[in-house]
């Protein structure tokens, strides 16, 4: 009785787990670490202690966000060190934590853009669902 009861499951509990390792391959490519996204920005204003440079539709960049100044005709050697302010229509303003030679405005800004949170990525999402249709496909195989 029960070595019935297993052939009969064998086929649709294979059909399965290829099933559910096939939807699991393109996550486990994807779980590949991924570079860091800098992001460079003119500097338009210089003062004596802040900068204010534009950032356009980049509204990840918020107060309290770290970045450096670089020269690029130098090959982005280190120019000055900042703090973001505040942001304010799509212009930032940062104040200059510590310098090697005087901002101008012909030095450019390089921010790093920071990771996307776990639950606002659409890979997880799409996991997810992948994950809990096998499951369910999975249930519905072995009853």
């Amino acid at each position: 009785m029960i070595r019935e009861r297993v052939r009969h499951l064998a086929g649709p509990l294979w059909i399965a787990l290829v099933a559910l390792l096939v939807a699991a391959a393109p996550s486990v490519a994807a779980a590949q670490p991924r570079s860091e996204r800098s992001q460079r920005f003119s500097i338009t204003q210089v003062g004596d202690t802040t900068i204010t440079f534009g950032v356009g539709r980049m509204r990840w960049v918020k107060p309290k966000q770290r970045g450096v100044a670089v020269d690029a005709s130098q090959r982005d050697a280190l120019i000055a060190r900042f703090r973001v302010l505040e942001v304010t229509r799509g212009v930032a303003t940062a104040l200059i934590t510590g310098q090697t030679t005087r901002v101008t405005t012909a030095h450019t800004v390089v921010m790093i853009e920071p990771a996307q949170r776990w639950y606002k990525s659409g890979r997880f999402w799409t996991g997810a669902f992948v994950g809990a249709l096998g499951g369910v496909f999975a249930g519905a195989t072995i009853k």
